[in-house]
């Protein structure tokens, strides 16, 4: 078990989050539960790896949880993992038939085995495999436990989130010095991916980077062609530190900006500053997202608004196929309830100029993590 500074949380905190699955478990007359998810596995273990072979995390409801990986990736799972036993495997290996094998050894085949259903791990196949390998078991649901468990955060989450805020509004200014008439998104993308690597991002990954225009741009493309005066630069950086991400929006205008763009920005400003404003403990999602859905639509910005107002934020490992966390997202329907310690992406956008920052839930309202200049900027 590893016991030195490489680890990421206390003890303390990976003993919690352990307790809690735990509790979770017990409601559900599980046995043993499966963890396969690469965000769920570094909530465990504190080792998140890539699924080019299948790996997981065995918890039982008494003694101590098993890692099962491949043998060459044991080096860097000693280094930032807590746990004290792991299986490792050989590539020629069948993945689930060691895990069966653990199961079988263990005694654990017998009981009710948890998995999450929505893993996308834990294809038909495998559940398949692993169902005619442990013929005397019985599996149990345990979606949507681990999301719930991982909604707040702790304290050193919220550090390694707040770090990773300060680096995104360095990167905002790094990459307006050097946008202008005639730049392109692909030098603002570099400034950005440079500035993060200086400043202790994970990676250079920068997130979305493109030319703001209608309301469908938020995912646009990466371009190399010179921006043309009037035109918007839309920034969404994504900054990384210990796999714990922030997120902020910003729109900076070629050269010149009109007077229609400057009373969109403000106006989208005044929204969400109501929208901030309603944010507490014990709000009710769907009241959040109106404040600004509504007004919006009532301004003439958007002649539709299909997308979310804003969702979790947290940890993302670089090999999750979830770039965003919708364990909890604002809409007009939902219906769950603001928590202290919760972190989120909020976000309005229209007509090719979008603002957003990264949020912290305070016991009393909320601390804005982003701290760059809310403004429509031109360069």
């Amino acid at each position: 078990m590893n016991t030195d500074q490489t680890l990421l949380f206390s003890l303390d905190e990976y003993h919690h989050r352990l307790n809690k699955v735990r509790a979770a478990m017990r409601e559900r007359n599980l046995n043993t539960l499966i963890i396969d998810q690469t965000e769920f596995l570094f909530y465990i273990s504190g080792f998140g790896i890539s699924e080019n072979m299948y790996r997981a995390c065995v918890v039982p409801l008494e003694g101590e949880p098993v890692f099962v990986l491949r043998a060459m990736d044991e080096r860097p799972y000693l280094e930032t993992t807590w746990l004290a036993q792991h299986v490792g495997f050989s590539d020629w290996e069948d993945p689930i038939e060691v895990l069966a094998q653990l199961l079988r050894e263990r005694g654990w085949d017998a009981g009710h085995i948890g998995l999450d259903g929505d893993s996308y791990c834990m294809t038909l196949n495998r559940f398949k495999c692993l169902q005619a390998a442990l013929p005397n078991a019985k599996f149990g649901d345990y979606s949507g436990v681990l999301e719930v468990l991982r909604a707040r955060k702790s304290p050193a989450e919220i550090d390694y989130i707040r770090r990773a805020a300060a680096i995104g509004d360095i990167a905002i200014e790094e990459a307006l010095k050097v946008s202008g008439v005639g730049t392109s998104e692909r030098d603002a993308a570099a400034a950005v991916a440079y500035a993060f690597m200086r400043h202790g991002a994970d990676s250079g990954r920068t997130g979305p980077i493109t030319n703001g225009v209608g309301d469908a741009f938020l995912h646009g493309n990466l371009h190399s062609r010179p921006l043309a005066k009037g035109e918007i630069l839309h920034l969404e950086l994504l900054p990384f530190v210990n796999g714990y991400s922030a997120r902020i929006m910003r729109p900076a205008v070629m050269g010149e900006a009109s007077d229609q763009q400057q009373r969109i920005a403000q106006q989208l400003l005044k929204i969400q500053d109501r929208q901030f404003a309603a944010m507490r403990p014990g709000a009710i999602a769907k009241d959040i997202d109106t404040i600004a859905r509504d007004a919006i639509l009532a301004a003439g910005l958007r002649p539709s608004f299909p997308n979310i107002t804003g969702y979790t934020l947290g940890y993302y490992s670089q090999s999750t196929p979830h770039t965003s966390d919708f364990t909890r997202v604002f809409l007009n329907n939902a219906e769950w309830v603001l928590e202290e310690g919760m972190t989120f992406h909020m976000y309005v956008s229209a007509d090719g100029i979008a603002f957003s920052e990264t949020v912290l839930v305070t016991n009393d309202g909320i601390e804005l993590l982003t701290k760059s200049p809310r403004r429509l900027v031109v360069v």
